[in-house]
């Protein structure tokens, strides 16, 4: 067992230059938006489809992992950065939830997919609490990968729609604003095991792709036989040389670093980049606040 100033020491604060506070955007999704709104390929679209599948109830467990721990955090810093965590978290649920609805509404399978991750968290959630925040940090290690890549790379977000691009580039800010937070909770309360940690990573990883795979074949399937062509395009420009996720593999193996932090990996930059088009992408009921309160669900389930 480390001292509490051990781990203290062990924590790395955010940059100053970011700040951690939750914004309700309030999407809407219309027939404005193209079935395939990503760089139009039925392959890459459905695969962020069933990726924003994940976030709602993905997002829940990531606060519970980090809301069971906050009474044993005594930082008054990372208690505020908590508080923050816990809101974007939320409104990432939110507005996920509408893109979510709008991929219903084409006559996707949500419902099911949804179903079926929750019988995924369910059976996780009978892990160890301290178990659930490494898998969290872990998630959130690939998250932030995720959100670095659409922010550094202009093709990545040109290649989204209009329509849809700022949900993503307003979730990658926010994701790489908190990105320190649910490690440092971790640190906080002793998380200094590395086989636990990096051993979740491998896990992790493993169940993101297998049920993101999942996920898309069901709406592939549902959508009717794919083009070959479409599909060999699709994979290229995901896992090809510089595609969007093999590009990511560097940063992956970074995780396994002793020492390792999320912040070890400063690009708060990128954050004061899209700031001003997130503020800009705000809907006009909420410029001036969250004026209607959300909140996110708690699991029952310990």
């Amino acid at each position: 067992m480390q001292s509490p100033e051990t781990r203290k020491s062990q924590l790395r604060p955010t940059p100053e230059n970011v700040s951690i506070k939750p914004q309700r955007m309030g999407f809407t999704f219309n027939n404005k938006v193209p079935r395939y709104w990503l760089g139009g390929n039925r392959l890459m679209s459905h695969t962020m489809n069933a990726m924003s599948l994940l976030f709602p109830q993905g997002e829940t467990f990531f606060v519970d992992a980090v809301r069971h721990f906050r009474a044993s955090v005594q930082d008054p810093v990372l208690q505020k950065e908590i508080s923050g965590f816990i809101g974007q978290e939320a409104m990432h649920s939110l507005e996920h939830v509408a893109m979510n609805q709008h991929v219903h509404d084409q006559g996707m399978p949500t419902e099911e997919i949804e179903a079926h991750l929750k019988i995924l968290l369910d059976a996780v959630r009978v892990l160890p609490k301290r178990h659930h925040l490494a898998i969290t940090c872990a998630l959130e290690h690939l998250t932030a990968m995720l959100a670095d890549l659409l922010l550094a790379r202009d093709d990545i977000r040109e290649d989204m729609h209009e329509t849809m691009r700022p949900l993503w580039v307003w979730h990658a800010v926010e994701e790489t604003e908190h990105k320190g937070v649910a490690f440092n909770v971790y640190k906080a309360v002793d998380g200094s095991n590395y086989i636990e940690r990096t051993g979740w990573l491998v896990m992790s990883t493993a169940m993101l792709a297998v049920f993101t795979t999942y996920g898309t074949l069901r709406m592939m399937a549902r959508d009717g036989r794919p083009s070959l062509t479409d599909t060999v395009q699709g994979l290229w420009r995901m896992w090809g040389i510089n595609g969007a996720f093999s590009s990511l593999t560097g940063e992956w193996l970074r995780y396994f670093k002793p020492g390792f932090h999320p912040w070890d990996h400063d690009n708060s930059e990128l954050i004061d980049q899209f700031k001003r088009a997130v503020q800009d992408s705000i809907a006009p009921e909420f410029r001036d606040g969250n004026r209607r309160k959300a909140t996110i669900k708690t699991t029952t389930a310990h």
